[in-house]
């Protein structure tokens, strides 16, 4: 299949904002897991990183055209609690 050069240059730039915002949900979620392991009592900053976090995983989601979802978990309480059982492994 064969695309025009209009087809074509929008296909790219949807793969570029595709990657930037699969780099900018990677980075958030990275912080918000440092945060999670090392400081946890620091409220103020979880909260911070986790809404930067769950509005990129959301408009992620928008880009590559999955429909949110009402009843779906934010990704930063997913995250949040998977740092808590690796940080209660780690101490055992």
């Amino acid at each position: 299949m064969r695309y025009t050069r209009e087809e074509y240059a929008n296909m790219q730039a949807v793969q570029r904002r595709v990657a930037r915002a699969e780099a900018d949900y990677a980075r958030f979620r990275a912080a918000y897991l440092e945060i999670a392991q090392n400081e946890p009592d620091h409220e103020v900053a979880l909260a911070m990183i986790g809404a930067d976090m769950n509005r990129a995983h959301a408009y992620l989601q928008a880009l590559i055209g999955l429909p949110p979802t009402p009843f779906e978990k934010q990704p930063s309480v997913v995250v949040l609690r998977e740092a808590r059982r690796l940080a209660e492994e780690k101490n055992r």
